[in-house]
């Protein structure tokens, strides 16, 4: 279920994402779960504290405590600022000291409305047209599938670690670390 997509952009998302980093040999983007990651970054004002930075130190992953299961509280300036990045300026002055912010809420809800709602049911090459003409949107999402296919699996994306796998690496190692053979043979 989304956070703060609608069912309908979740499923055009999907599409998109799966589109851009396809299953193939590899798990692709729905596998990993790339669309819940970037649902989850839209809406990370919806978890108390706001899912923005996990905690620490380590995974637990390879021993220690499992710290990124946990969100720090944002001071306020930090709130100030990802609330702008996510939300927008919205015309409130204290988010407009450098001019009006349009974010990324906004941009995700026009983007994919411009994709259209039968993008998910569009041919391939349909699909390709469409990104194609609406390319700066296609970047922004693009990066972000990035993050969701790599980044730590708290965020919730990279699911079961499949991006990590993909790629033959291990993740987070903390707190026991790479040893000077595991570095030098990269």
């Amino acid at each position: 279920m989304p956070r703060w997509l609608t069912e309908d952009e979740y499923g055009v998302l999907t599409a998109m994402c799966e589109r851009l980093i396809p299953a193939d040999e590899t798990p692709g983007a729905t596998d990993a779960g790339v669309v819940d990651y970037i649902d989850g970054l839209l809406g990370a004002f919806s978890f108390d504290p706001p899912r923005i930075w996990a905690g620490g130190p380590s995974s637990g992953r390879f021993g220690g405590t499992p710290g990124f299961a946990t969100f720090h509280p944002l001071t306020a300036l930090d709130e100030l600022a990802w609330r702008t990045r996510i939300e927008g300026s919205l015309g409130r002055p204290e988010r407009e000291f450098n001019g009006a912010v349009v974010g990324l809420q906004e941009q995700y809800r026009s983007g994919l409305a411009m994709l259209g709602p039968d993008f998910a049911h569009c041919e391939g090459e349909e699909q390709d047209r469409r990104l194609h003409a609406h390319s700066d949107f296609t970047e922004l999402v693009y990066g972000h599938a990035c993050e969701g296919m790599y980044g730590a699996p708290e965020y919730g994306g990279n699911r079961d670690g499949v991006g990590w796998s993909n790629i033959g690496f291990a993740g987070d190692v903390q707190p026991r670390g790479w040893t000077d053979r595991e570095v030098s043979e990269a």
